[in-house]
């Protein structure tokens, strides 16, 4: 597995990049802030939230496609992701 940490702002932030195949993806916030995943074009009005004080989100993301995130403005949240390693 792989672990990293992304810090999202108030700019639509890079959190998984693509890959060729289907890919299990764990997301944690690790401060008090709200993040909202989605696509390229995510904002805060329409995205997903994750937000402190809940479990870790389990999902997965099709080939060929990106998550993003982005906050509140002025705001910023450490994201934590795990990942199977890419071959």
């Amino acid at each position: 597995m792989k672990a990293y940490k992304v810090t999202v702002t108030d700019t639509v932030t890079l959190l998984v990049e693509q890959d060729d195949i289907n890919r299990p993806v764990w997301l944690h916030i690790n401060n008090n802030e709200t993040c909202y995943i989605g696509g390229a074009d995510v904002s805060v009005a329409q995205g997903f939230p994750l937000v402190k004080h809940s479990a870790p989100l389990a999902g997965g993301l099709p080939p060929k496609t990106r998550l993003y995130g982005i906050t509140e403005a002025g705001k910023s949240v450490d994201v934590r992701v795990i990942i199977p390693p890419t071959d």
